[in-house]
């Protein structure tokens, strides 16, 4: 088991590594993963049922503790990034598909891997925690609407299937894990020491499933597509680090703001996309799976080092003593 538990946080941390790797395969001999577009649903229903074993009571604690932290954040992730996907896809006049592409990944809610990033850059792993489950959560209503309000010039948008479809491949899933954490929670508690690699697996899959089903259209337009998700990534970053600031956040509350803002649950923007619109509108949110696991690395890279002013001032008044 231990052994399983180091492959599984060695394949974790390696996790954009055997994303591109696969992507490659994927786009140089699509009929050998084209299969797996049919299994998208699934696969991401298995990952949120791995997140389901992980959330605790203690987890929405901080709602009741500090309830305008997390609504800062919650608001910042369903605000700043579906105004800059729908403000990119104007901006860069965009193809219908790609478009909707860009925009449902924005409408998402945070991702998992937000968490990792907020704790590698000494910010408050807590409050990222929170926001990630409340906005997960509250993805089957606000998601939703927020397709509708900014993918509907491009093309028609039915909010309730789109409801049903979040339920089904996030809520549900979610539910049932966290139903099995409480019944078994010692084997709950064995089994998330490997979860990382099932998550990993699952989403290399993913990605790899729907570069295959895309190839010709990512030949064409990849270029433009991940131009497109590197400023929508990095912009998010930027913007959620100066949401925190407005509100008077301090410097590790600002970090956990950014990246929530920042990383999407990705691999539910490919699931809406493959199950209701087309293969090529996954694309974005395939690309984007594959990015905010390079950059989240480099942003904490970052962040890790930045101190508050204070903390740096009476270091430096403690180094001249």
């Amino acid at each position: 088991m231990k052994t399983l538990e180091r492959f599984s946080q060695f394949v974790s941390s390696t996790f954009a590594i055997w994303v591109l790797i696969f992507a490659a395969f994927a786009f140089l001999s699509p009929n050998t993963f084209s299969w797996i577009g049919g299994y998208i649903t699934i696969l991401l229903g298995i990952v949120m049922f791995g997140m389901g074993l992980t959330i605790t009571v203690d987890d929405f604690k901080e709602v009741l503790t500090r309830p305008k932290d997390v609504a800062i954040g919650v608001i910042g992730q369903f605000v700043i990034m579906p105004t800059l996907a729908y403000l990119l896809a104007k901006g860069f006049n965009l193809p219908p598909e790609v478009a909707v592409g860009v925009i449902l990944v924005g409408c998402c809610p945070g991702g998992t891997s937000s968490n990792v990033m907020t704790f590698l850059s000494k910010g408050d792993v807590a409050l990222s925690v929170t926001i990630t489950s409340i906005t997960t959560i509250l993805a089957p209503f606000v998601t939703p609407a927020l397709i509708l309000l900014f993918a509907s010039e491009w093309v028609d948008i039915s909010p309730s299937s789109l409801f049903i479809s979040i339920v089904q491949v996030v809520l549900i899933p979610i539910i049932l894990g966290i139903v099995i954490q409480k019944i078994f929670k010692k084997q709950a508690q064995a089994s998330v020491k490997v979860l990382p690699l099932v998550s990993v697996i699952a989403i290399v899959a993913i990605v790899s499933a729907v570069v295959a089903g895309s190839h010709e259209k990512i030949a064409e337009t990849g270029l433009l597509i991940f131009a497109v998700v590197i400023l929508h990534n990095t912009l998010g970053y930027c913007l959620g680090y100066l949401f925190g600031k407005i509100f008077k956040m301090n410097l590790s509350k600002k970090k956990a703001v950014a990246i929530e803002v920042g990383m999407q649950n990705s691999g539910l923007g490919v699931a809406l996309a493959t199950a209701h619109f087309s293969p090529l509108a996954a694309v974005p949110s395939a690309i984007f799976s594959v990015w905010h696991n390079i950059s989240g690395p480099i942003l904490a890279t970052i962040f890790s080092r930045m101190k508050e002013k204070e903390e740096s001032s009476n270091e430096s008044i403690t180094k001249a003593n």
